[in-house]
C-alpha cells in the first residue's frame, strides 16, 4: 500500500497541472503578438516578462539566503532536529517566495520557456520589434544582447552610425569590472586598474554565493544510463545532497564562461590576483601585491615565475607575507566538496573525475611575466581568434548503418528520395501495434496541444490534436487508456530513436529533443477548393527563408534539432501526403505515402525543407519525434516518462514478488 501511495505521490508531482506563472504567460503573450504583427505590444510584453524573470531570480537568492540565515544547522544534531531545521527552512522559503513574487509563480516553468531565457531569445524579439517602432536604440541594444549568447548570429547594428554604446543587458557584473580593469591596466592606469579588479573578485564571489543557492533544488547528471533503486531515505538525501553539490562545483566553470562560450575562460579566477600583484605593485603598494602572490600560488603551487616575485617582494619589505583570507577559505571549501562528491558518486554508482579547474594557460604573458590579454570579454570581441582557431570541423554525415531491428527494411534511401540524409523505412511496427495506438490517440490527445491550444495552428481546414508520452503514461495509471498502450508509445518512440541513430551513423548519442502523438482531422464542409497545405513548408532547426534560398539557423528556430523521424499509424484517408522540397519551397523532390509502420527519417537543417499536403477526408495519425544531439537540451516531459517507466515497472515488481522486467509480460 505504502508503494502504492508513494507512486501516485510522483505521478502527481510530475503531472499535475499548474498554474501560469506571470513571466512565462507573458511570455507566451509577447511571442502570439510578436506574429501578430502588434509590435508595441511585443515590447511591454516582453519587457515586463524580463523583468518578471530578473524578479523571481532575485527572490529565489534573496529568500534562500534569509532562510537558510534564521533556520541554520547547529553543531552535532539528532535527527529530528536536523529533519526539523529542514522542515522549517522549507516552509520559511515557501512563504518568503509566496510574498515575494505570489503563489502563481512558483510552478516549474516549461523546459523550452526556460530554455529560450536561458539563451536570450526575447531580446531577439525586443530587437525586431524595437526596429519596427523605429527605436534604433533600443534595438541596437536588444540585438547586442542577444548576440553575447549566440555569436554565430550576425550583429546587424554594430556599424550604424549615430548610435550610442552598445551595452549588454545581462551582462555579468563581475566579467564587466574584470574587463573594465584589464583596459585600465593596459593603459597604464595601475591604481584604477587595482580598484575594478577589487571590485571584480567582490562580485565574483558574491555571484558564486547567487549560483550556489539557486543549486538548491531538483538536480540531475547529464550522463546516467542506468536505473537507480533506493531502499533508505538516507540514499536519497544522498543523491540529492550529490547532485547539488555537483551543481555548486560547476559554478567554478559557470562563472568564468561568457555567454556564447563553448568553455569556460581558462585560469579565470586566480588571472584576478596575477594582475593585482603587479598593478599593487607599480603603486608602491609591495604589501598588497605580496599577498595577491602568495594567493595566486594556492592555485598554481609551481609557477616559478611567481615565487620569483613573491621572493622580490619578500625582500623589498624585509618580511614574507600570507595569501588572501577569501581565496583560502573558497579553495578550502573546494577540496571538502570534491572529496564528498567522489563519496556521493561512489555511492550512486556514477563516475566522477575532478576537472582541472585551475588550467595556467589562461592569458599571456608580457615581459614582466603578468598578463596583458583576456581571451574575450572586452568589448566587441564577438568570438576570439583562439576559438576560432580550435573549433571544431563539422562531423562527416554518413547513412546506411545498420537497422537494429530484422522486420525493418530500407525502402527509400537519400538517392531515391532526391537529397541528402532521407530515409523511408516500413515495417517499424505491426497493424496490431498501429491499431493499438491511433485507438489510445482518440483517448488522450487534446486540440491544439504543443501549439497553445490552438485547434488549427496550421490550416483552419483540419483539426489538430496531439499528446506527450508522459501525459499518456499518466492516463495509463490512472486508468482511462489501457497501460499496456501507453508503455508502447513510450517503447515504439524508443525503437524509432535507435533506428536513426543506427541508420545514420551516429557517433554520439541522439536525445529526444521532443515527442508528440499528432492527428490531422479534414473538417466537414471545409476541403472544396483548397489550395493550402496541412502543415506548411518549413525546416526543423532553422527559419526557411525561399526568396534568399537560405535557411537561417538562429532563435525563434529550435537551432539545437539534429534530426527529426514521423512514424505513420495509418493511411485510410484523402491526401496528406508528406513532401520534400527545394528551398525555394515550391519545387517538390519527393513525396511519401503514409501507411501504418512506415516511417520517414531525415537531418532536420536546411537541406530537408518539408510540409504536409492537405488532409481532404478523414484523419490522419502518426508518431512525430525530434531529436538532438546536445544533452543540454533533451526532453524534460521524456526525462519524467523515464521517471514514472522506473516507479512502474518497481511498483509492479513488488506487487508480484517476482524480480521481473514487468515489460516481457505485455
Amino acid at each position: 500500500m505504502r508503494s502504492a501511495v508513494a507512486l501516485a505521490a510522483l505521478l502527481s508531482s510530475l503531472l499535475s497541472p499548474a498554474a501560469p506563472e506571470p513571466y512565462d504567460a507573458l511570455y507566451s503573450d509577447a511571442v502570439d503578438a510578436f506574429h501578430g504583427g502588434d509590435y508595441r505590444r511585443v515590447v511591454r510584453l516582453m519587457e515586463e516578462a524580463l523583468r518578471g524573470a530578473a524578479e523571481l531570480r532575485r527572490a529565489r537568492i534573496r529568500c534562500r539566503l534569509a532562510c537558510e540565515d534564521q533556520h541554520r544547522f547547529r553543531g552535532p544534531a539528532s535527527e529530528p532536529q536536523l529533519c526539523d531545521t529542514v522542515l522549517r527552512r522549507a516552509a520559511c522559503l515557501r512563504g518568503c517566495l509566496e510574498r515575494s513574487v505570489g503563489a502563481q509563480s512558483l510552478h516549474k516553468v516549461s523546459e523550452e520557456v526556460a530554455q529560450d531565457f536561458q539563451r536570450r531569445v526575447p531580446y531577439n524579439y525586443l530587437q525586431m520589434a524595437y526596429y519596427q517602432l523605429k527605436e534604433v536604440d533600443k534595438a541596437a541594444s536588444a540585438a547586442h544582447t542577444y548576440f553575447q549568447a549566440n555569436p554565430e548570429h550576425v550583429e546587424q547594428y554594430k556599424s550604424t552610425e549615430g548610435l550610442e554604446q552598445l551595452v549588454d543587458r545581462e551582462a555579468r557584473p563581475h566579467q564587466r569590472a574584470f574587463s573594465e580593469a584589464v583596459k585600465m591596466y593596459d593603459q597604464g592606469r595601475y591604481e584604477e586598474a587595482a580598484g575594478l579588479f577589487e571590485e571584480a573578485l567582490s562580485e565574483y564571489y558574491r555571484a558564486d554565493v547567487e549560483c550556489r543557492v539557486l543549486c538548491e533544488g531538483p538536480q540531475r547528471f547529464e550522463e546516467q544510463d542506468h536505473v537507480l533503486y533506493r531502499h533508505s531515505l538516507y540514499e536519497l538525501i544522498s543523491d540529492h545532497f550529490t547532485q547539488v553539490l555537483h551543481c555548486q562545483h560547476e559554478c567554478v566553470r559557470d562563472l568564468a564562461t561568457r555567454p556564447g562560450r563553448l568553455s569556460p575562460m581558462e585560469n579565470f579566477l586566480p588571472l584576478h590576483y596575477d594582475y593585482l600583484q603587479f598593478a599593487y605593485f607599480q603603486v608602491n603598494a609591495v604589501q598588497e601585491a605580496l599577498a595577491c602572490a602568495h594567493t595566486y600560488l594556492l592555485f598554481h603551487k609551481a609557477a616559478e615565475f611567481m615565487m620569483e616575485n613573491v621572493a622580490y617582494y619578500t625582500d623589498v619589505l624585509g618580511h614574507d607575507g600570507e595569501p588572501r583570507e577569501e581565496a583560502e577559505r573558497y579553495l578550502r571549501r573546494h577540496k571538502q566538496e570534491s572529496e564528498l562528491l567522489v563519496l556521493g558518486s561512489q555511492n550512486m554508482g556514477v563516475d566522477y573525475a575532478e576537472g582541472n579547474y585551475w588550467s595556467s594557460s589562461g592569458g599571456r604573458e608580457d615581459a614582466s611575466r603578468i598578463p596583458s590579454g583576456t581571451d574575450g570579454w572586452l568589448e566587441y570581441v564577438p568570438i576570439s581568434e583562439k576559438r576560432n582557431a580550435t573549433a571544431a570541423a563539422a562531423p562527416e554525415l554518413r547513412e546506411g548503418g545498420p537497422l537494429p531491428y530484422e522486420q525493418v527494411m530500407v525502402a527509400l534511401d537519400s538517392e531515391a528520395l532526391n537529397g541528402t540524409q532521407r530515409v523511408l523505412l516500413d515495417h517499424v511496427i505491426s497493424e496490431d501495434e498501429c491499431t493499438e495506438l491511433k485507438n489510445m490517440a482518440h483517448a488522450v490527445t487534446m486540440a491544439g496541444d504543443g501549439y497553445r491550444g490552438k485547434m488549427s495552428p496550421h490550416t483552419p481546414n483540419e483539426r489538430f490534436e496531439g499528446a506527450t508520452v508522459l501525459r499518456t503514461l499518466q492516463y495509463g495509471y490512472e486508468g482511462r487508456v489501457p497501460l499496456r498502450s501507453a508503455r508502447l508509445f513510450y517503447d515504439v518512440s524508443e525503437k524509432a530513436r535507435r533506428i536513426v541513430e543506427s541508420y545514420f551513423m551516429l557517433n554520439s548519442t541522439l536525445h529526444f529533443s521532443y515527442t508528440h502523438l499528432v492527428c490531422r482531422t479534414a473538417i466537414q464542409g471545409q476541403q472544396d477548393h483548397r489550395n493550402d497545405l496541412s502543415h506548411p513548408i518549413h525546416a526543423d532547426n532553422c527559419l526557411l527563408d525561399p526568396d534568399a534560398n537560405e535557411c537561417w539557423r538562429e532563435a525563434p528556430a529550435y537551432t539545437y534539432r539534429d534530426y527529426s523521424a514521423l512514424l505513420y499509424l495509418n493511411g485510410d484517408f484523402e491526401g496528406g501526403e508528406f513532401i520534400f522540397t527545394e528551398m525555394d519551397a515550391k519545387t517538390v523532390t519527393a513525396a511519401v505515402k503514409p501507411k501504418c509502420g512506415r516511417m520517414v527519417g531525415f537531418s532536420s537543417g536546411g537541406e530537408n525543407p518539408h510540409g504536409v499536403r492537405a488532409v481532404t477526408s478523414g484523419q490522419r495519425c502518426a508518431v512525430a519525434l525530434w531529436f538532438t544531439l546536445d544533452p543540454l537540451f533533451r526532453e524534460l516531459e521524456r526525462l519524467q516518462a523515464d521517471e514514472v517507466m522506473e516507479a512502474l515497472d518497481g511498483h509492479q515488481q513488488r506487487e508480484h514478488g517476482l524480480h521481473i522486467n514487468p515489460k516481457d509480460e505485455l
